[in-house]
């Protein structure tokens, strides 16, 4: 029961990763507020952690919009009293489009929901942590954050930009005892897709390197080093971005 008594707020955690995340945290005694943009997955998952033992309530929340946030937010405060784990880990692909071809929708569609969105989170959860004396942030980035040619524009470019706002708030508030981290993962078999039909050029170069891409990972590999970060047991790792890729980018 490594997360007794904890609240946690888990994006995106209607499948794949953020329903790893949010299952497992259950387990480990924490009282999870599941968000995700559909409904229905919202309800299964709640209806599953609370079968299994667990405590849970949910939120439909699309992370682009602020207001959404910060009803997300003030529902774990109110429901549960406190926050002290915030996972942001809603994100989306952008079909490997390259720049030249990003239109402005597209641009705004994918950092709103892979940066605003955390940033919204986080901006609104900190003075909360603060006042309790601490808390811990989980950003979901990318192996897409650290290097080039795993995705197109627009999702390279908001994987960078999570690592580096998880950097600084670490940083940041690290004296106060709040820890931000974040992880990266490479393959991993969730429901996220390309983003749409690839762009045949931006998905040929993504490619190059595809012969060195190793099996891919669950979504509970995944999970199992999250709990680690949100953890106490992870008390002295702080502003970093774990890749986690079964060592595609070893090569």
């Amino acid at each position: 029961m490594r997360l007794a008594d904890k609240v946690a707020i888990v994006t995106g955690a209607g499948s794949g990763m953020g329903r790893a995340m949010a299952e497992l945290f259950a387990s480990e005694g924490a009282k999870v507020v599941v968000t995700d943009i559909v409904q229905e997955r919202v309800d299964d998952v709640v209806q599953a952690i609370q079968s299994a033992g667990g405590t849970a309530s949910g939120v439909l929340v699309d992370v682009s919009k602020e207001a959404d946030t910060d009803a997300m937010i003030n529902h774990a405060v109110d429901t549960y009293g406190r926050l002290d784990i915030l996972v942001n880990n809603a994100g989306i692909m952008d079909a490997m489009t390259p720049i030249t071809d990003v239109s402005n929708d597209l641009w705004r569609r994918i950092l709103g929901v892979n940066l605003d969105g955390p940033f919204y989170a986080m901006r609104k959860a900190i003075p909360i942590m603060l006042e309790q004396g601490g808390g811990t942030i989980l950003n979901i980035a990318s192996i897409g954050g650290v290097q080039g040619g795993r995705a197109g524009a627009a999702y390279t470019t908001s994987k960078h930009a999570l690592i580096g706002l998880t950097r600084n708030t670490g940083y940041m508030y690290g004296p106060q005892g709040i820890r931000c981290n974040a992880i990266c993962p490479g393959g991993v078999e969730t429901a996220i897709g390309l983003g749409g039909a690839p762009h045949e050029w931006g998905l040929q170069r993504m490619q190059t390197g595809a012969g060195n891409i190793g099996p891919a990972g669950k979504p509970e590999d995944i999970a199992a080093v999250a709990l680690l970060l949100v953890s106490d047991e992870a008390r002295f790792v702080n502003g970093a971005a774990w890749v986690v890729d079964g060592g595609w980018t070893a090569y």
